[in-house]
């Protein structure tokens, strides 16, 4: 009986620490913002790069990741506490400014409730005046492409594409287009005047909208600039 009595205490021990366990309180802090350049949103590839945040703890630092959706915005539920914000990724399509030792430099956030912190970036390019339109069973866009970064650091313009897809998801990777039609920067003399048209493709169920926006692929970086998404309907 004694024996019994023995294994209902432990299990009752095993089962409030459990409880204990699972009823940590969850971060309540939103903390979000933006990819900026001169105050207008820099959009990119949906969850193509991402941002760290790390935080001191235990004697170590341990890392969040936080991804930057099509729109060029990032958001993360958080603990309130001091953390280092940076990103790291190396084929991003602006630059990230580096420290003395040329590693990628961190901004200090001091996070106490909600926060917003906006990222003024320099891209190596950007979209200027982008117009997507349907007409006659075709997508139809025009643009012009402004190079920003002219000194030691700059790069050359790989290509400027026009993408469809049945999504809102719109970008490079296969899974989000339909249809495509690239200009390739080398056959490209007048950047600030571009035309481009592909053919609408047929959609799987059949659906009577489309939605396209068009990429910058910059030499020797994965990740592209884009327009907003534009909806089409036909």
């Amino acid at each position: 009986m004694r024996k019994i009595f023995l294994n209902i205490a432990l299990a009752s021990i095993v089962f409030l620490g459990s409880c204990k366990k699972d009823n940590f309180d969850a971060p309540e802090s939103d903390f979000s913002g933006r990819l900026l350049y001169q105050g207008q949103q820099i959009h990119v590839r949906h969850a193509g790069f991402g941002a760290e945040l790390w935080q001191k703890g235990f004697g170590k630092f341990g890392v969040i990741n936080v991804n930057f959706n099509q729109e060029g915005m990032f958001s993360s539920k958080l603990f309130d506490g001091n953390y280092k914000f940076t990103v790291s990724n190396s084929q991003v399509p602006f630059l990230w400014p580096k420290n003395a030792a040329g590693r990628p430099d961190s901004l200090d956030v001091n996070l106490s409730g909600d926060k917003v912190m906006d990222l003024e970036v320099r891209p190596y390019f950007m979209l200027r005046s982008p117009v997507i339109t349907y007409s006659a069973g075709a997508v139809n866009a025009t643009c012009s492409v402004e190079k920003i970064i002219t000194d030691a650091n700059g790069r050359d313009l790989e290509r400027v594409t026009l993408y469809v897809n049945n999504t809102q998801f719109v970008d490079d990777q296969s899974t989000n287009n339909k249809a495509k039609q690239d200009l390739s920067g080398a056959a490209i003399s007048n950047p600030a005047n571009l035309t481009m048209s592909v053919a609408m493709p047929t959609f799987s169920p059949v659906q009577n909208y489309a939605f396209a926006r068009i990429g910058i692929k910059i030499s020797g970086i994965e990740n592209m600039v884009f327009s907003p998404v534009v909806k089409l309907t036909f």
